[in-house]
Order: C-alpha cells, then structure tokens, then sequence
C-alpha cells in the first residue's frame, strides 16, 4: 500500500507545476496586454469589447487585457499623394494632372468613429475634386491659374474633411499637361507668337533708328547753320570794326598829310629862279618837324629841341593803340551773343542801318580834304604876312 502511493504524489506535484506554469504566463501574457505605450506624436483610440472608451495619451497607459483593442493616429502633418487624373476643361481640351495633399488629424475620435480609414477618404475626395476643378476651367486656366486651382481644392476639401477631424494644410497641383495633340498646337501658337513679337521688335528698332538718324541729321544741319550764321556775323563784325580802325587812322593822319604837302611846297619854291627866299616860320617849325619825323634829327629852334608829332591821347584812344587787347576781348565776347541778336545786328549791317559809331568813309575824306584845305589857306595866309613885313623892314 505504502509503495503505490509514491507515483500518485508525484503526477500531483507535476499537476501543480504545469499549473503554475501555466498561470504564471497568463499573469505575464495579462501584463502585457494591460500595459500601452504610446509615442509622443500619436494618439490612440482606446475600445473595450467593441465599445470606445477614450483616447490614450502619449505615455504608458493600462487598459482591461485580451478584452481591449487600440488604433493608432499619427498627429503630425502627413503627405497623401494624388494620382495623376485625366479631365475634359470646359473648351473641351483633354489634360491629365496629379497633385499632394498636406492633412492632419485634429480630432483622433471624429477620425476614429466618423470615417474608415480617413487616408484613403481624403485621397479619393481629392481626385474627384481635382477633376471638378480642371473640368470647369479652361485649357489656358489650367496651365496659368495654378495657385487658383489649389486654392479651389482646398476649399472644395475643407467641409467634408472637418466632420472628419481632418484638416488639409495645403493643396500643392504638381503637373497639367495637355495631350499631346494640344501641346504641339500649342508649340506652333507660341513659335508664331515668338515670331511675331521678333517682327514687331524689328520694326520697331528700324523706325527708332530712322527717327534717330532724321533727328541726327536735323541737329547736324541747325548746327552747321548756325555755325555758318556766327562765322558770317563774326566776318561783317571784323569788315565794320577794319573801316573804323582804317577811318580813323587816315583822320589821326591828317597832319602828316599837311606835312607831306608843305614839303611839296618847298620842292616848288626851290625849283624856282629866284635865289632870295622869305621863309615863314610856320614853314621852318614844318621842315625840324618833318627831319625829326624822318631820321631822328635834333635841329633846334632857338636853342630847344623840336618835339616830333604824336597822335594825341584822343586820338590814341579813337584808334585804340593803348587798348588793342580790349578790342579783341570785345570781338570774342560780341562772337559770344545770341544767336538771333547777332543774326538782327548782321541783316542790319548788310542792310546799312546799324551805322553805330562807324562813319561814312566818304564823309571822312572830305573831313580831311577840308581840315587840309584850312591849314593851308592858313599857312599861306601867313607867309604873305611875314613876306610883307621883311619887304617893309
């Protein structure tokens, strides 16, 4: 009896073991599964026996074991791709287009309960609507307007994905392109376009460029005039002030013209046959001045020297030997006046109505001629008066 009850002991303590065992991974497997941990970027929809209890912050969360089931919700900003859709624009022209669409999840219990699987209802809402938008545009629209487009999608995606907890950030159409009938009608339109703008471009140049040239020549030929204009004035300028400068010098030398005569006059009287000769005085002061005139000769009249003949300060100053330099600045600023005063002050000295202060040279002459008519006359005059009273001494 004693030995049969060994074998039974031992099943019963094997029994016990398995047991433990067996319960000991229960404990481990319960632990397990009570125990959550959730990253800090995500959140998690908590159910217990089908039903939603809560979402499960970022952290180690315990909830009922083998009874309760978790789903997961990425926080950050996610990127969702469009395939590339194919649409009719409202001019009837084919185009194909893909776009991104930027989402995030705001709400984890709305994305939870209100939709399955928001990712995949958020991608096909955008195609459709993506297509929406390019078919009630037209072919140019498309290609230009793209920032229009995305703003267009955006809107059309912001209501329904609000219910959803979801909201789009952004709308990014990545390409439109046209068939590709279209893009090689639209080559030629822009070749043409091109060509066109080149042509214009062209004529405009070559009509600047003859208006440059018209304005050119123009300027040239003002210039030239002008030019012409000056030199003709600054020419009748130099022909006035020579008259003056000449009248002037042949008045100045009206003594030496008396002299020149009254030598004359004593070349006559020595040709004559008589060798007893009345010399007036006058006729004496005119041979000392006509030698010193000649050679510098000192012949002295009652023991003084006999002062040569000068021009005067008056006369100096009408013929300007003191002052020649000023004369000359006069001329370069007169050649500096406007251009229409000097053009009036030249049609008037051609047309002899700026007689100014130049005399006619006529009148000169006969200035001359009279002054040396008088002296003369005088010098004759006196001579009979002193041949008068040596006869009488």
């Amino acid at each position: 009896m004693v030995v049969e009850t060994l074998p039974l002991q031992s099943a019963a303590e094997g029994a016990l073991l398995l047991v433990g065992a067996l319960v000991l991974l229960v404990v481990i497997a319960a632990l397990l599964s009570a125990i959550e941990i959730v990253d800090a970027y995500e959140k998690r929809a908590l159910t217990v026996f089908g039903e939603y209890r809560k979402l499960l912050e970022p952290g180690i969360n315990f909830v009922p074991p083998f009874v309760s089931n978790t789903y997961r919700f990425d926080m950050r900003t996610q990127t969702l791709d469009v395939p590339r859709q194919e649409a009719i624009t409202r001019d009837n022209s084919p185009v194909t287009a893909d776009a991104v669409v930027y989402i995030k999840v705001m709400d984890a219990k709305k994305a939870f309960l209100q939709v399955d699987n928001y990712k995949k209802a958020v991608s096909n809402l955008a195609q459709t609507t993506l297509r929406a938008v390019l078919g009630d545009m037209e072919l140019d629209d498309t290609l230009n307007k793209r920032q229009e487009i995305n703003a267009r999608i955006r809107q059309e995606l912001d209501e329904p994905t609000d219910e959803w907890g979801i909201r789009v950030e952004s709308v990014e159409v990545r390409e439109v392109n046209p068939s590709k009938d279209v893009q090689r009608a639209m080559e030629q339109q822009t070749s043409a376009e091109r060509k066109r703008r080149a042509m214009i471009l062209e004529a405009q140049g070559e009509r600047r460029s003859a208006v440059e040239k018209a304005e050119g020549d123009k300027q040239s030929e003002i210039i030239r005039a002008q030019g012409e204009k000056q030199s003709q004035i600054l020419e009748a300028q130099g022909d006035a002030i020579s008259t003056v400068l000449r009248a002037k010098s042949a008045e100045s030398m009206g003594e030496r013209a008396v002299i020149d005569k009254g030598m004359e006059t004593l070349a006559d009287i020595g040709q004559g046959e008589s060798t007893t000769f009345v010399m007036p005085q006058e006729l004496t002061s005119l041979v000392g001045r006509y030698g010193k005139h000649l050679s510098g000769s000192d012949v002295k009249e009652n023991g003084a020297e006999l002062e040569s003949r000068e021009f005067d300060e008056e006369t100096r100053e009408l013929i300007g030997l003191d002052d020649i330099a000023e004369i000359i600045g006069e001329i370069d600023e007169e050649a500096e006046m406007d251009l229409e005063a000097m053009e009036q002050e030249a049609q008037a000295i051609k047309e002899g109505k700026d007689a100014g202060t130049i005399s006619d040279p006529d009148a000169v002459i006969e200035e001359m001629d009279q002054d040396f008519q008088e002296r003369t006359d005088g010098g004759a005059e006196q001579s009979a008066d002193d041949a008068d009273d040596s006869t009488t001494n």
